[in-house]
């Protein structure tokens, strides 16, 4: 994330990770679903950014 500053600490460096549990639609209740990606700040740990790693599971 360039040019980004964590809004709890001003920290600049930021690192990506996933908690493996995929999100899933609420219709299709069989589907595999899409990990989520959190973007964190590595000086304090706040979460930046939460994204779906492939929103077209969701079409």
């Amino acid at each position: 994330m360039k040019d980004t500053k964590c809004s709890k600490c001003n920290g600049i460096e930021f690192a990506e990770g996933t908690d493996f549990m995929p999100i899933k639609p609420l219709e299709k209740k069989f589907s595999m679903g899409s990990n989520k990606i959190y973007t964190f700040c590595l000086n304090c740990g706040e979460v930046v950014s939460i994204r779906i790693e492939d929103p077209s599971k969701f079409k």
